[in-house]
């Protein structure tokens, strides 16, 4: 079970594994088959195949084929091809040759939910868990700038009464739970076509298996969050708003 998770580049970039060489192919699909043998057999995840998007200009196109698709490299292909938790590199090449070049998606609401946030105030939240001593799991962060803080299962159904409990439930909070039925991008896979997702707090054998409550972690994200809607700047009609408001008081 000696698997490492490397730096796929043809997963972040645009071009299709079909327009590359033979040889160049046949490793990028060793590299993932790899990459997926360690997400189920050392970490005990589930991966489903996920459908790729391609960028040019203003224009994207998903593998799926469909011509409208709703969220272009951003959705499983095919839930029957799913490699379920345990398989190994013999059993995880032999799902992927069904399907050549697709991301890698990991559902929620199984071995873990998670709590979405904006990048940067992930990053800020993270640094002050890590000084705070509080236990951490996974934590990923794509390429269009949100932070995916692994938690344990159930998480997104209780997230409501918990900010309720909190006093965090009418806050201005950027911030979601993903749990069962969702999914998120794997890293280094892309998301739907703008980048590879990347690991902030890459997964260990303590952490893979018993992330954290929800409840540890919750009370700094929502601060943080909070933290950051405060400081943004108000839109034009909020200051109007402002404005009256203070002509009436």
């Amino acid at each position: 079970m000696g698997f490492t998770i490397g730096a796929i580049s043809g997963l972040s970039g645009i071009r299709e594994i079909r327009d590359l060489r033979p040889g160049a192919r046949r490793r990028e699909h060793a590299q993932v088959c790899t990459t997926v043998a360690e997400y189920t057999s050392l970490w005990g995840w589930d991966v489903v195949p996920g459908a790729r998007a391609v960028r040019s200009g203003t224009r994207v196109t998903c593998s799926c084929g469909a011509g409208a698709c709703p969220a272009p490299g951003d959705h499983p292909l095919d839930a029957t091809l799913e490699v379920s938790a345990g398989a190994t590199l013999d059993e995880a090449t032999r799902a992927w040759a069904q399907v050549p070049g697709a991301a890698m998606l990991l559902p929620t609401g199984r071995a873990f939910d998670v709590l979405e946030v904006a990048g940067c105030a992930g990053r800020c939240a993270l640094v002050r868990l890590e000084r705070m001593g509080v236990p951490l799991g996974p934590v990923a962060e794509t390429p269009h700038g949100r932070a995916w803080f692994l938690v344990a299962p159930g998480a997104a159904a209780e997230l409501p009464e918990l900010l309720y409990r909190m006093g965090w439930d009418d806050a201005d909070l950027d911030l979601r739970g993903r749990g069962e039925g969702e999914h998120i991008t794997a890293p280094p896979s892309d998301l739907a076509g703008l980048g590879a997702v990347h690991w902030l707090r890459p997964p260990t054998l303590e952490t893979a298996g018993r992330p954290p409550q929800a409840r540890l972690l919750l009370g700094t994200l929502a601060y943080v969050c909070h933290r950051s809607a405060l400081a943004r700047p108000r839109a034009a009609g909020d200051d109007a708003v402002a404005k009256d408001a203070e002509d009436n008081s």
